[in-house]
Protein backbone atom coordinates (compact mmCIF):
# COMPACT_ATOMS: atom_id res chain seq x y z
CA UNK A 1 0.00 0.00 0.00
CA UNK A 2 1.20 3.10 -0.90
CA UNK A 3 2.15 5.35 2.05
CA UNK A 4 1.96 8.99 0.11
CA UNK A 5 -0.14 10.99 -1.42
CA UNK A 6 1.70 13.20 -4.08
CA UNK A 7 4.89 12.58 -5.66
CA UNK A 8 6.16 15.72 -3.72
CA UNK A 9 5.24 13.91 -0.95
CA UNK A 10 7.10 10.68 -1.58
CA UNK A 11 9.74 12.35 -2.92
CA UNK A 12 10.06 13.96 0.56
CA UNK A 13 10.01 11.29 2.35
CA UNK A 14 12.79 9.70 0.31
CA UNK A 15 10.51 7.49 -1.77
CA UNK A 16 11.27 6.74 -5.05
CA UNK A 17 8.26 6.04 -6.79
CA UNK A 18 7.67 3.70 -10.19
CA UNK A 19 7.68 7.52 -12.17
CA UNK A 20 10.21 8.81 -10.64
CA UNK A 21 12.46 5.50 -12.07
CA UNK A 22 10.36 6.38 -15.43
CA UNK A 23 11.22 10.00 -15.98
CA UNK A 24 15.25 9.11 -14.27
CA UNK A 25 15.17 6.88 -17.17
CA UNK A 26 13.83 9.06 -20.47
CA UNK A 27 16.46 11.38 -18.59
CA UNK A 28 19.34 9.96 -18.65
CA UNK A 29 19.61 11.07 -15.04
CA UNK A 30 19.21 9.37 -11.82
CA UNK A 31 16.60 8.29 -9.78
CA UNK A 32 17.68 9.80 -7.13
CA UNK A 33 18.32 13.05 -9.09
CA UNK A 34 14.85 13.49 -9.72
CA UNK A 35 13.63 12.77 -6.28
CA UNK A 36 15.59 15.63 -4.63
CA UNK A 37 13.72 17.90 -7.11
CA UNK A 38 10.30 16.73 -6.89
CA UNK A 39 10.96 17.60 -3.44
CA UNK A 40 12.14 20.90 -4.08
CA UNK A 41 9.64 21.13 -6.47
CA UNK A 42 11.47 22.24 -9.48
CA UNK A 43 10.46 19.08 -10.83
CA UNK A 44 6.87 18.53 -11.37
CA UNK A 45 5.84 14.85 -12.57
CA UNK A 46 2.10 15.12 -13.46
CA UNK A 47 0.42 11.87 -13.10
CA UNK A 48 -3.03 11.15 -11.36
CA UNK A 49 -3.35 8.32 -9.84
CA UNK A 50 -6.46 7.21 -11.87
CA UNK A 51 -4.99 7.93 -14.88
CA UNK A 52 -3.06 4.51 -15.10
CA UNK A 53 -1.81 4.08 -18.37
CA UNK A 54 0.17 7.51 -18.15
CA UNK A 55 3.79 7.22 -19.47
CA UNK A 56 5.15 9.61 -16.84
CA UNK A 57 6.99 12.50 -17.96
CA UNK A 58 9.12 14.73 -15.62
CA UNK A 59 8.72 18.76 -16.46
CA UNK A 60 11.35 21.02 -14.83
CA UNK A 61 14.16 23.15 -16.99
CA UNK A 62 17.11 20.61 -16.35
CA UNK A 63 15.21 18.55 -18.37
CA UNK A 64 13.85 17.73 -22.01
CA UNK A 65 11.76 20.65 -23.22
CA UNK A 66 8.05 19.14 -23.05
CA UNK A 67 5.69 20.14 -25.20
CA UNK A 68 2.14 20.37 -24.72
CA UNK A 69 -1.25 20.42 -27.43
CA UNK A 70 -4.50 22.48 -26.52
CA UNK A 71 -7.14 20.28 -28.75
CA UNK A 72 -11.15 19.83 -27.77
CA UNK A 73 -14.57 20.11 -28.70
CA UNK A 74 -16.26 23.66 -29.46
CA UNK A 75 -19.76 24.70 -31.00
CA UNK A 76 -17.80 24.80 -34.12
CA UNK A 77 -16.09 21.68 -34.04
CA UNK A 78 -18.28 19.12 -32.86
CA UNK A 79 -17.08 15.81 -33.86
CA UNK A 80 -15.28 13.84 -31.32
CA UNK A 81 -13.98 11.34 -33.48
CA UNK A 82 -12.14 14.07 -35.05
CA UNK A 83 -10.31 15.73 -31.84
CA UNK A 84 -9.41 11.67 -30.95
CA UNK A 85 -7.68 11.58 -34.45
CA UNK A 86 -5.93 14.92 -33.25
CA UNK A 87 -5.33 13.56 -29.92
CA UNK A 88 -3.82 10.42 -31.35
CA UNK A 89 -1.73 11.69 -34.15
CA UNK A 90 -0.07 14.71 -31.54
CA UNK A 91 0.81 11.45 -29.48
CA UNK A 92 2.76 9.98 -32.83
CA UNK A 93 4.49 12.88 -33.22
CA UNK A 94 6.01 13.05 -29.60
CA UNK A 95 3.77 15.27 -27.67
CA UNK A 96 4.41 14.28 -23.81
CA UNK A 97 0.79 16.57 -22.84
CA UNK A 98 -2.89 17.16 -24.13
CA UNK A 99 -4.99 20.17 -22.46
CA UNK A 100 -8.82 18.94 -23.59
CA UNK A 101 -10.01 22.92 -24.12
CA UNK A 102 -13.63 21.35 -24.48
CA UNK A 103 -16.94 23.48 -24.31
CA UNK A 104 -19.47 22.26 -26.09
CA UNK A 105 -21.83 19.48 -25.38
CA UNK A 106 -21.32 16.37 -23.11
CA UNK A 107 -17.75 17.38 -22.24
CA UNK A 108 -16.83 14.34 -19.21
CA UNK A 109 -16.68 11.31 -21.83
CA UNK A 110 -14.50 12.35 -23.89
CA UNK A 111 -12.10 13.85 -20.91
CA UNK A 112 -12.47 10.17 -19.56
CA UNK A 113 -11.68 8.38 -22.44
CA UNK A 114 -8.52 10.16 -22.63
CA UNK A 115 -7.53 9.75 -19.26
CA UNK A 116 -7.94 5.93 -19.57
CA UNK A 117 -6.54 5.41 -23.12
CA UNK A 118 -4.13 8.39 -23.83
CA UNK A 119 -0.78 8.04 -22.59
CA UNK A 120 0.21 11.38 -22.00
CA UNK A 121 -0.17 13.65 -19.36
CA UNK A 122 -4.09 15.28 -19.21
CA UNK A 123 -4.82 18.51 -18.82
CA UNK A 124 -7.71 21.05 -18.49
CA UNK A 125 -9.14 24.13 -17.72
CA UNK A 126 -12.47 23.51 -14.94
CA UNK A 127 -13.45 26.80 -15.66
CA UNK A 128 -14.34 26.63 -19.23
CA UNK A 129 -16.17 23.15 -18.11
CA UNK A 130 -18.29 25.08 -15.41
CA UNK A 131 -20.76 26.40 -17.67
CA UNK A 132 -20.92 23.61 -20.22
CA UNK A 133 -21.38 20.98 -17.12
CA UNK A 134 -24.30 23.24 -15.44
CA UNK A 135 -25.89 24.38 -18.65
CA UNK A 136 -26.16 27.87 -16.67
CA UNK A 137 -25.08 31.48 -17.30
CA UNK A 138 -21.62 32.22 -16.07
CA UNK A 139 -24.02 34.80 -13.60
CA UNK A 140 -25.83 32.34 -11.96
CA UNK A 141 -22.62 30.20 -11.17
CA UNK A 142 -21.44 29.51 -7.54
CA UNK A 143 -18.11 29.65 -6.04
CA UNK A 144 -18.94 26.24 -4.68
CA UNK A 145 -20.15 25.13 -8.40
CA UNK A 146 -16.35 26.13 -9.18
CA UNK A 147 -15.14 24.04 -6.89
CA UNK A 148 -16.80 21.09 -7.53
CA UNK A 149 -15.61 21.04 -10.96
CA UNK A 150 -12.09 21.06 -10.08
CA UNK A 151 -13.26 18.15 -7.74
CA UNK A 152 -14.64 16.66 -10.75
CA UNK A 153 -11.86 16.75 -13.11
CA UNK A 154 -9.66 15.31 -10.35
CA UNK A 155 -12.08 12.52 -10.02
CA UNK A 156 -12.17 11.86 -13.87
CA UNK A 157 -8.10 11.27 -13.56
CA UNK A 158 -6.25 14.64 -15.19
CA UNK A 159 -3.25 14.99 -14.02
CA UNK A 160 -3.05 19.27 -14.28
CA UNK A 161 -5.37 21.58 -13.51
CA UNK A 162 -5.21 25.49 -15.30
CA UNK A 163 -6.68 27.38 -12.34
CA UNK A 164 -6.39 30.81 -12.61
CA UNK A 165 -5.85 31.39 -8.70
CA UNK A 166 -3.53 34.80 -8.89
CA UNK A 167 -6.53 37.31 -10.70
CA UNK A 168 -8.13 39.37 -7.36
CA UNK A 169 -10.60 42.14 -7.29
CA UNK A 170 -7.52 44.40 -7.12
CA UNK A 171 -6.69 43.19 -10.68
CA UNK A 172 -10.24 43.72 -11.57
CA UNK A 173 -9.82 47.54 -10.77
CA UNK A 174 -6.25 47.47 -12.20
CA UNK A 175 -7.64 46.39 -15.79
CA UNK A 176 -10.93 48.86 -15.69
CA UNK A 177 -8.25 51.53 -15.11
CA UNK A 178 -7.51 50.69 -19.12
CA UNK A 179 -4.16 50.64 -18.62
CA UNK A 180 -3.61 47.94 -21.38
CA UNK A 181 -4.03 47.90 -25.40
CA UNK A 182 -5.50 44.13 -25.26
CA UNK A 183 -6.77 43.77 -21.60
CA UNK A 184 -6.78 39.92 -20.02
CA UNK A 185 -6.80 37.76 -23.35
CA UNK A 186 -6.74 34.57 -21.51
CA UNK A 187 -9.79 32.81 -21.94
CA UNK A 188 -10.12 31.42 -18.66
CA UNK A 189 -9.52 34.68 -17.04
CA UNK A 190 -12.08 36.65 -18.90
CA UNK A 191 -14.41 34.55 -17.79
CA UNK A 192 -13.21 34.71 -13.76
CA UNK A 193 -12.97 38.25 -14.65
CA UNK A 194 -16.37 38.45 -15.98
CA UNK A 195 -17.67 36.43 -13.25
CA UNK A 196 -16.05 38.86 -10.15
CA UNK A 197 -17.60 41.74 -12.24
CA UNK A 198 -21.20 40.70 -12.41
CA UNK A 199 -20.90 38.84 -9.10
CA UNK A 200 -18.74 41.32 -7.19
CA UNK A 201 -17.34 38.75 -5.41
CA UNK A 202 -13.58 37.34 -4.92
CA UNK A 203 -11.99 34.78 -7.04
CA UNK A 204 -13.59 31.10 -6.05
CA UNK A 205 -10.22 29.90 -7.21
CA UNK A 206 -8.01 32.48 -4.88
CA UNK A 207 -10.40 32.82 -2.03
CA UNK A 208 -10.94 28.53 -1.65
CA UNK A 209 -7.35 27.82 -2.66
CA UNK A 210 -7.18 25.28 0.68
CA UNK A 211 -9.93 23.48 -0.51
CA UNK A 212 -8.77 22.86 -3.90
CA UNK A 213 -4.92 22.09 -2.52
CA UNK A 214 -6.78 19.71 -0.50
CA UNK A 215 -8.47 18.19 -3.82
CA UNK A 216 -5.11 18.16 -5.54
CA UNK A 217 -3.38 16.02 -2.87
CA UNK A 218 -5.85 13.44 -2.54
CA UNK A 219 -5.74 12.73 -5.97
CA UNK A 220 -2.46 13.39 -6.91
CA UNK A 221 -3.24 16.79 -9.41
CA UNK A 222 -0.59 18.88 -10.58
CA UNK A 223 -1.79 22.60 -10.10
CA UNK A 224 -1.47 24.78 -12.96
CA UNK A 225 -1.73 28.22 -12.07
CA UNK A 226 -2.89 30.20 -14.93
CA UNK A 227 -1.68 33.83 -16.05
CA UNK A 228 -4.81 35.58 -16.52
CA UNK A 229 -2.98 38.91 -16.88
CA UNK A 230 -0.45 37.48 -19.64
CA UNK A 231 0.01 40.04 -22.16
CA UNK A 232 -2.04 39.56 -25.51
CA UNK A 233 0.29 42.39 -27.56
CA UNK A 234 4.12 43.46 -27.21
CA UNK A 235 3.04 46.74 -25.64
CA UNK A 236 1.75 45.02 -22.80
CA UNK A 237 4.58 42.34 -22.21
CA UNK A 238 6.09 42.68 -18.88
CA UNK A 239 3.72 45.43 -17.48
CA UNK A 240 2.56 45.81 -13.77
CA UNK A 241 -0.84 43.93 -14.16
CA UNK A 242 1.42 40.78 -15.50
CA UNK A 243 4.17 41.23 -13.06
CA UNK A 244 2.08 41.88 -9.82
CA UNK A 245 0.01 38.25 -10.72
CA UNK A 246 3.18 36.69 -10.95
CA UNK A 247 4.10 37.77 -7.55
CA UNK A 248 0.45 36.27 -6.04
CA UNK A 249 1.00 33.01 -8.39
CA UNK A 250 4.74 32.70 -6.34
CA UNK A 251 2.46 32.60 -3.06
CA UNK A 252 0.38 30.17 -4.15
CA UNK A 253 2.83 27.86 -5.36
CA UNK A 254 4.87 28.10 -1.76
CA UNK A 255 1.25 27.14 -0.30
CA UNK A 256 0.97 24.69 -2.97
CA UNK A 257 4.41 22.89 -1.85
CA UNK A 258 3.12 23.48 2.03
CA UNK A 259 0.41 20.83 1.59
CA UNK A 260 2.64 18.45 -0.97
CA UNK A 261 1.14 19.46 -3.97
CA UNK A 262 2.78 19.77 -7.51
CA UNK A 263 2.76 23.46 -9.14
CA UNK A 264 3.67 24.75 -12.52
CA UNK A 265 3.32 28.15 -13.84
CA UNK A 266 1.75 29.71 -16.47
CA UNK A 267 4.44 32.64 -19.04
CA UNK A 268 3.23 35.14 -21.02
CA UNK A 269 1.98 35.09 -24.75
CA UNK A 270 3.49 37.81 -26.26
CA UNK A 271 7.13 39.10 -25.71
CA UNK A 272 9.57 41.05 -27.50
CA UNK A 273 12.64 39.07 -27.94
CA UNK A 274 14.85 41.06 -25.48
CA UNK A 275 12.56 40.62 -22.59
CA UNK A 276 12.03 36.94 -22.81
CA UNK A 277 15.23 35.80 -20.89
CA UNK A 278 14.29 38.48 -18.19
CA UNK A 279 10.48 36.85 -18.05
CA UNK A 280 11.99 34.09 -17.25
CA UNK A 281 14.52 35.03 -14.63
CA UNK A 282 11.75 36.70 -13.13
CA UNK A 283 9.76 33.91 -12.47
CA UNK A 284 11.84 31.43 -11.52
CA UNK A 285 13.29 33.92 -8.73
CA UNK A 286 9.59 34.87 -7.55
CA UNK A 287 8.15 31.10 -8.12
CA UNK A 288 11.02 29.79 -6.33
CA UNK A 289 12.20 27.57 -9.73
CA UNK A 290 8.62 25.87 -9.96
CA UNK A 291 8.64 24.62 -13.76
CA UNK A 292 7.74 27.17 -16.20
CA UNK A 293 4.96 26.98 -18.58
CA UNK A 294 4.83 29.08 -21.73
CA UNK A 295 2.33 29.78 -24.51
CA UNK A 296 4.84 30.52 -27.42
CA UNK A 297 5.92 33.30 -26.39
CA UNK A 298 5.13 35.05 -29.86
CA UNK A 299 7.76 37.28 -30.44
CA UNK A 300 5.67 39.50 -32.85
CA UNK A 301 2.32 40.69 -33.24
CA UNK A 302 1.84 40.60 -37.19
CA UNK A 303 2.43 37.59 -38.17
CA UNK A 304 -1.43 35.52 -38.79
CA UNK A 305 -1.05 32.31 -40.31
CA UNK A 306 2.68 31.72 -39.25
CA UNK A 307 2.39 32.03 -35.38
CA UNK A 308 3.42 28.58 -35.19
CA UNK A 309 6.62 30.14 -36.29
CA UNK A 310 6.49 33.08 -33.90
CA UNK A 311 5.91 30.99 -31.05
CA UNK A 312 8.43 28.94 -31.86
CA UNK A 313 11.23 31.54 -32.62
CA UNK A 314 9.80 32.65 -28.85
CA UNK A 315 9.76 29.31 -27.24
CA UNK A 316 13.43 28.16 -28.07
CA UNK A 317 14.23 31.61 -26.57
CA UNK A 318 12.49 31.12 -23.93
CA UNK A 319 13.49 27.47 -23.15
CA UNK A 320 17.03 28.22 -23.66
CA UNK A 321 16.43 30.78 -20.38
CA UNK A 322 14.64 28.12 -18.32
CA UNK A 323 10.95 27.66 -19.44
CA UNK A 324 10.26 23.61 -18.83
CA UNK A 325 6.87 23.31 -21.12
CA UNK A 326 5.85 24.92 -24.42
CA UNK A 327 2.18 25.25 -25.20
CA UNK A 328 2.27 24.52 -28.92
CA UNK A 329 0.78 27.69 -31.35
CA UNK A 330 -0.85 26.63 -34.78
CA UNK A 331 -1.20 28.69 -37.70
CA UNK A 332 -4.15 29.05 -36.92
CA UNK A 333 -4.01 31.03 -33.85
CA UNK A 334 -5.79 34.43 -33.74
CA UNK A 335 -7.91 33.18 -36.84
CA UNK A 336 -9.52 30.09 -36.82
CA UNK A 337 -10.07 26.39 -35.23
CA UNK A 338 -6.97 24.02 -35.75
CA UNK A 339 -7.43 21.49 -38.07
CA UNK A 340 -5.22 17.98 -38.11
CA UNK A 341 -2.53 20.17 -40.92
CA UNK A 342 -2.45 22.88 -38.13
CA UNK A 343 -1.73 20.99 -35.10
CA UNK A 344 0.71 18.85 -37.33
CA UNK A 345 2.64 21.93 -37.85
CA UNK A 346 2.08 23.55 -34.56
CA UNK A 347 3.48 20.43 -33.19
CA UNK A 348 6.76 20.11 -35.36
CA UNK A 349 7.36 23.72 -34.98
CA UNK A 350 7.36 23.62 -30.79
CA UNK A 351 9.36 20.88 -31.51
CA UNK A 352 12.07 21.92 -33.01
CA UNK A 353 12.22 25.11 -30.73
CA UNK A 354 12.30 22.87 -27.55
CA UNK A 355 15.09 20.62 -29.40
CA UNK A 356 16.67 23.33 -29.83
CA UNK A 357 17.10 25.03 -26.32
CA UNK A 358 17.82 20.95 -24.99
CA UNK A 359 20.79 21.17 -27.22
CA UNK A 360 21.57 24.66 -26.15
CA UNK A 361 21.12 24.46 -22.20
CA UNK A 362 23.41 20.76 -22.37
CA UNK A 363 20.87 18.98 -21.67
CA UNK A 364 22.16 14.95 -21.76
CA UNK A 365 22.13 13.25 -24.81
CA UNK A 366 20.06 15.96 -26.52
CA UNK A 367 22.27 16.47 -29.51
CA UNK A 368 23.13 12.85 -30.12
CA UNK A 369 20.53 12.92 -32.55
CA UNK A 370 21.89 15.53 -33.91
CA UNK A 371 25.43 14.06 -34.40
CA UNK A 372 23.58 11.02 -35.85
CA UNK A 373 22.05 12.94 -38.85
CA UNK A 374 25.51 14.61 -39.56
CA UNK A 375 27.11 11.24 -39.89
CA UNK A 376 24.11 10.28 -42.17
CA UNK A 377 24.24 12.89 -44.49
CA UNK A 378 27.73 12.67 -44.69
CA UNK A 379 27.62 9.23 -46.28
CA UNK A 380 24.53 10.48 -48.26
CA UNK A 381 22.41 7.75 -46.89
CA UNK A 382 18.97 9.21 -47.12
CA UNK A 383 17.49 5.65 -45.07
CA UNK A 384 18.91 7.09 -41.98
CA UNK A 385 18.83 10.81 -42.73
CA UNK A 386 14.61 9.72 -42.61
CA UNK A 387 15.66 7.42 -39.49
CA UNK A 388 16.41 10.87 -38.01
CA UNK A 389 14.24 13.80 -39.38
CA UNK A 390 11.49 15.39 -36.88
CA UNK A 391 9.25 14.66 -39.19
CA UNK A 392 10.79 11.82 -41.75
CA UNK A 393 7.35 11.70 -44.01
CA UNK A 394 7.67 15.75 -45.19
CA UNK A 395 11.43 15.27 -45.60
CA UNK A 396 11.18 12.05 -47.68
CA UNK A 397 8.51 13.60 -49.40
CA UNK A 398 10.22 16.44 -51.08
CA UNK A 399 12.68 14.50 -51.64
CA UNK A 400 10.94 12.11 -53.77
CA UNK A 401 9.00 14.50 -55.59
CA UNK A 402 12.11 16.66 -56.51
CA UNK A 403 14.39 14.06 -57.32
CA UNK A 404 17.64 14.80 -58.99
CA UNK A 405 17.62 14.60 -63.00
CA UNK A 406 19.62 11.55 -63.10
CA UNK A 407 18.45 10.34 -59.50
CA UNK A 408 21.92 10.25 -58.68
CA UNK A 409 21.14 8.95 -54.59
CA UNK A 410 24.78 10.59 -53.94
CA UNK A 411 23.55 14.14 -54.48
CA UNK A 412 21.15 16.33 -53.52
CA UNK A 413 18.45 17.98 -55.75
CA UNK A 414 19.59 21.37 -54.76
CA UNK A 415 23.19 20.98 -56.53
CA UNK A 416 23.16 18.13 -58.85
CA UNK A 417 27.17 17.13 -59.12
CA UNK A 418 27.81 20.23 -57.68
CA UNK A 419 27.25 18.30 -54.42
CA UNK A 420 29.77 19.23 -52.17
CA UNK A 421 29.18 16.32 -49.69
CA UNK A 422 29.48 14.19 -52.79
CA UNK A 423 32.99 15.77 -54.11
CA UNK A 424 34.45 15.75 -50.76
CA UNK A 425 33.77 12.27 -50.23
CA UNK A 426 35.18 11.44 -53.69
CA UNK A 427 38.39 13.39 -53.20
CA UNK A 428 38.89 11.89 -50.18
CA UNK A 429 38.53 8.59 -52.07
CA UNK A 430 40.82 9.47 -54.39
CA UNK A 431 38.20 8.74 -56.72
CA UNK A 432 37.85 11.44 -60.28
CA UNK A 433 34.99 13.99 -59.65
CA UNK A 434 32.59 14.15 -62.66
CA UNK A 435 30.78 17.69 -63.22
CA UNK A 436 29.87 17.69 -66.73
Amino acid sequence: MENYSTQMEAARKGLITPQMEQVAKKENRSAEFIRERVAKGTIAIPCNKKHTCIDANGIGSMLKTKINVNLGVSRDCKDYDVELKKVLSAVDMGAEAIMDLSSHGNTQPFRQKLCSECPAMIGTVPVYDAVIHYQRDLNTLTARDFIDVVRLHAEDGVDFVTLHCGLTRKTVSQIKGNTRKMNIVSRGGSLIFAWMSMTGEENPFYEYYDEILDICREHDVTISLGDACRPGCLADATDGVQIEELVRLGELTQRAWDKDVQVMVEGPGHVPLDQIAANMKVQSTICKGAPFYVLGPLVTDIAPGYDHITAAIGGALAATAGAAFLCYVTPAEHLALPNVDDVKQGIIASKIAAHAADIAKGIPGARDIDDMMAQARRKLDWEEQWKYAIDPETAKAIRQSRAPEDDHSDTCSMCGKFCAVRSINKALAGENIDIL
